[in-house]
């Protein structure tokens, strides 16, 4: 009588078992590291602030030559100043595609028949950001011109070369790209960056070319800066007709900023979990696909990404703030 349930007892160790084999087999491969990174050449953008930033550092205290792309001469002397020599930078506005060329002529001078090893499309802005009726479409283009065209921009520019390195490319998007947590350009654009960078993995792999992933939570930089958004809001709020700004109410408009500020103030300021995703990307003998940064990331936003549509449309309803004039 009792044979079904040792059997069945049995069956749970054996996979309890190599379920534990599979994950110590996937541990191990994550650890082991490229030889020679020290000949090897990066393209980072936006390295002013944030991610990019300190990404620069690291990989230049990692003995890589780094090639940071910075928005403005202030951002670049700053860097400069607290890099070694190996490091150089360069002026680019990934909106404009003059500047993108520019840049790509600049690292292939540099680079020459080597190739470039990586690439970090991590430049990226959140603001214009409001809901999505108060915006206009030059609000979106503002924030998809940077967070989506600029990476497909400087990706396409400078392919030639990471394939001739057999090389990466690591696409900086967001866990707003696996789920939309507001309106305007934002969860958009990253939602965009997901797929390219999907779509171009699988044509890359014939070339010994590996594409990866960022996806954080929220973090101390300046695309969560909680200011920002807000004046990006109220700018949209005061340029409304009056009907709409009735339709949703006063205390509406107060609401929303009052939950910007709540979710911001949670934001992680390790940036480190991020940036270490970049340079394990970069230097891991088998990277990830997708590298999730940040326990919201983790434990809240990813997790309920894959929730029923009603239900995640019940909980983000729920911590909206509700129109005046609701149907």
């Amino acid at each position: 009588m009792q044979a079904p349930y040792c059997g069945t007892s049995v069956m749970w160790l054996l996979l309890l078992v190599l379920l534990t084999v599979i994950y110590l087999i996937k541990w191990n491969r994550s650890r082991l590291i490229l030889p020679n990174l020290i000949d090897k050449y990066v393209l980072i953008t936006g390295c002013d602030s944030g991610f990019g930033n300190l990404a620069a550092k690291q990989l230049d205290r990692r003995g890589l030559y780094v090639l940071a792309a910075c928005l403005t001469p202030h951002g670049a002397e700053n860097l400069k100043k607290v890099t070694s020599s190996r490091l150089k930078t360069v002026i680019l506005d990934v909106t404009d595609s003059q500047s993108v060329s520019s840049t790509a002529k600049w690292v292939a001078d540099i680079v020459g028949d080597k190739g470039l090893w990586g690439l970090v499309n991590n430049a990226g802005v959140s603001v214009p950001t409001a809901p999505n009726e108060w915006l206009t479409k030059e609000d979106f283009l503002k924030i998809l011109n940077v967070n989506l065209l600029g990476v497909i921009d400087v990706t396409l520019q400078v392919l030639p070369m990471i394939r001739r390195a057999r090389g990466r490319v690591v696409n900086v998007a967001s866990i707003a790209g696996r789920l939309t947590i507001c309106g305007g350009g934002y969860c958009i654009s990253k939602y965009g960056v997901e797929s390219f960078s999907d779509s171009l993995r699988r044509e890359m792999t014939s070339f010994g070319v590996k594409v990866c992933i960022i996806e954080p939570g929220f973090f101390v930089t300046q695309v969560t800066d909680a200011k920002l958004m807000k004046e990006s809001a109220s700018k949209a709020w005061t340029r409304l007709p009056e009907e709409i700004r009735r339709s949703y109410g006063q205390q509406y408009y107060e609401k929303y900023c009052s939950i910007v500020d709540l979710s911001m103030s949670r934001a992680n300021s390790k940036l480190s979990l991020v940036t270490d995703s970049m340079e394990h990307a970069l230097t891991a003998v088998h990277p990830k696909t997708r590298y999730s940064a940040g326990w919201d990331a983790r434990l809240l936003y990813l997790p309920l990404s894959y929730f029923p549509t009603a239900i995640v449309d019940f909980i983000i309803d729920a911590l909206y703030p509700k129109p005046a004039q609701s149907a």
